[in-house]
C-alpha cells in the first residue's frame, strides 16, 4: 500500500498537537500532510489534498465536524476522474454521549478527547483493514458499515436535539410542461448530472434543480442509500447488486431496467457481493 496521509481538524491547538504525538506512536507511518483551525479549512484541504484520512472534531467554529463530513463526502472528484473514494472519517469528541453505537458498526469511527494510546490503536486498526479491503478488492471480516448519510444524520440529531428536520415526504417535479407532486417513496432512485436531478418512479421520469448533496441531508437516510456521488437508491427498490466483468457493483431495480453503478467509496453498503 502507497503511503497513507492525513488531515487534523480540530479548533485547539493543543488537541491537534496531542493527536499528531499519539499518532506518531500507533502510526508512525502514517503523513500528517495539513491541519484546519475550523470545518471550512478541513473541506478546503481535504479537496486540496485527497487525504486517505480526516480527523474531525466534532464541535468547531465555522462547520462542526459532522457539517464538514457532509460536505466532504460529496465534493467533486480530482480533474481527469470520474470518481473519487470518500476518505476515512475519525470524529474527534470530548463527549463520551456522541460514542453511539452507531459508530462501532459505522462507516466512521472515533476519539475521545485526550486521545488515549489504547483506544487510538483500536481505530488505527479497523482503518487499516479498510483500507486495505478497497486496495485488494476484496470484502472485509468486519460487519456491514451504516451508510455514511445515514450515520452523520444520526449524529446531527444529537447535536441539534429537536432541530432536525423532518425528511421529505414529496418532491415537486417538473413533468414534460407540467409540474407534479411525487411521493418520495415512489421514487425508486435519483441521478445527478450538471444541472438537473432525474426523478424516476415506475411510471414517471421528472427533473429537479436540486443536487444530489442537497437532497442526501433532506431524505431519509433509512430510505435512501448514496450509491454513488451523483445517485440515490430506494433501498426498497433493489432488486439486486451484482458485478460486471471490471468488478463494479451493478444495482438492479425494481421495476425499472436501468441499471445502476455503485462508485468505490459506497461498496462497503453491499458486504460479501
Amino acid at each position: 500500500m502507497n503511503a497513507v496521509r492525513a488531515i487534523l481538524a480540530d479548533d485547539e491547538r493543543l488537541m491537534r498537537e496531542q493527536l499528531r504525538a499519539r499518532l506518531a506512536e500507533v502510526w508512525p507511518e502514517l503523513e500528517i500532510v495539513a491541519e484546519a483551525k475550523n470545518g471550512l479549512e478541513a473541506v478546503a484541504l481535504v479537496q486540496e489534498h485527497r487525504p486517505e484520512i480526516v480527523f474531525l472534531d466534532i464541535r468547531m467554529p465555522g462547520l462542526t465536524g459532522v457539517e464538514a463530513a457532509r460536505q466532504i463526502a460529496q465534493l467533486p472528484p480530482p480533474e481527469g476522474s470520474d470518481d473519487v473514494l470518500v476518505p476515512e472519517i475519525v470524529f474527534i469528541t470530548a463527549y463520551d454521549q456522541y460514542a453511539v453505537e452507531a459508530f462501532e458498526q459505522g462507516v466512521a469511527d472515533y476519539v475521545l478527547k485526550p486521545a488515549e494510546r489504547e483506544r487510538l490503536q483500536v481505530t488505527v486498526d479497523r482503518i487499516r483493514r479498510r483500507l486495505a479491503a478497497q486496495v485488494s478488492g476484496a470484502p472485509g471480516d468486519e460487519p456491514a458499515p451504516l451508510p455514511l448519510q445515514q450515520l452523520l444524520h444520526k449524529l446531527s440529531a444529537q447535536l441539534n436535539p429537536g432541530g432536525a428536520p423532518a425528511p421529505l415526504q414529496w418532491i415537486q417535479a417538473a413533468v414534460g410542461s407540467t409540474i407534479q407532486m411525487i411521493p418520495v417513496e415512489d421514487v425508486l432512485f435519483f441521478v445527478s448530472d450538471e444541472k438537473y436531478t432525474r426523478v424516476q418512479t415506475a411510471q414517471v421520469e421528472a427533473l429537479i434543480r436540486k443536487p444530489i448533496k442537497e437532497l442526501v441531508d433532506e431524505l431519509d437516510p433509512k430510505l435512501f442509500w448514496q450509491i454513488h456521488r451523483s445517485a440515490l437508491v430506494n433501498v426498497k427498490a433493489i432488486a439486486g447488486v451484482t458485478r460486471d466483468l471490471r468488478g463494479r457493483q451493478i444495482v438492479s431495480v425494481r421495476g425499472h431496467p436501468e441499471k445502476l453503478e455503485v462508485s468505490r467509496s459506497y461498496t462497503g453498503l453491499f458486504k460479501g457481493m
